[in-house]
């Protein structure tokens, strides 16, 4: 079954979600039976940092609140990370535009490493007050991906996957993403915001087991009814 989640690297929520995912399919008996593809999202698309701004003052003038006050509700969310293991400095912390971000998720999920360059660029963003809009942050994100680090600079001096994650934003408007985490369930349930472990088990177990039930009471329909050119346990029929 798979499970679709638009996500923005910029946002600390989307980063406690995953963890809160994660263990809540730790904890499922079909967990192997789940496939997890991400979708990109831009919070702030027209944002470019350009005058080393820190987060707390990205906060303020967006959201038009003191910087007291920003690094209030950073330390709120700081806290929840840390309760999933996440040591979330927003401190040092860059904002930054992230579509570059997405396009190398994208080409590394043409390699099967999807999932891994999502969480490297969390904790590059969240962790290690790196630049995530930065080319050579990219690369050497690219690089401990073991990504052929030429092909990685090859597509980030272009436009590749730009489409990609254009069309990930276009489709999150046609299933209703006002924010995110955002998490599609076999394109039959939604579940929004970093939700407690519980929650995710819920929705997932109730959205597999439908999933299941409809595989298994749905036969598959035969084009033709020639058994001929066929092979079983008595032979081959020509």
């Amino acid at each position: 079954m798979k499970i679709e989640i638009w996500s923005d690297v910029m946002c600390p929520f989307c980063y406690i979600g995953k963890r809160h995912m994660e263990q809540a399919l730790t904890e499922l008996p079909f967990k192997d039976s789940i496939d997890i593809n991400w979708k990109s999202y831009q919070l702030n698309p027209a944002y470019h940092n350009e005058d080393g701004e820190s987060l707390y003052d990205y906060l303020s003038k967006n959201k038009g609140i003191s910087l007291e006050q920003a690094k209030q509700m950073t330390t709120q969310v700081a806290a929840m990370g840390s309760n999933v293991g996440l040591n979330l400095d927003f401190e040092t912390s860059i904002p930054a535009n992230s579509f570059d971000a997405h396009r190398l998720i994208h080409f590394a999920a043409s390699k099967g490493k999807q999932d891994l360059a999502e969480e490297y660029l969390f904790k590059a963003h969240f962790e290690e007050a790196k630049n995530i809009a930065d080319t050579n942050v990219l690369l050497e994100i690219a690089s401990s991906l073991d990504l052929d680090t030429e092909e990685a600079k090859a597509v980030l001096a272009s436009d590749k996957f730009a489409e990609e994650v254009r069309f990930d934003i276009y489709e999150s408007q046609q299933v209703g993403v006002r924010g995110v985490p955002f998490f599609v369930m076999d394109r039959k349930y939604a579940l929004s915001g970093a939700q407690p472990v519980d929650a995710f088990k819920q929705a997932i177990t109730q959205s597999y087991n439908e999933w299941k039930a409809a595989q298994e009471s749905t036969p598959l329909k035969s084009l033709n009814t020639n058994s001929d050119n066929t092979c079983d346990e008595n032979g081959c029929e020509i």
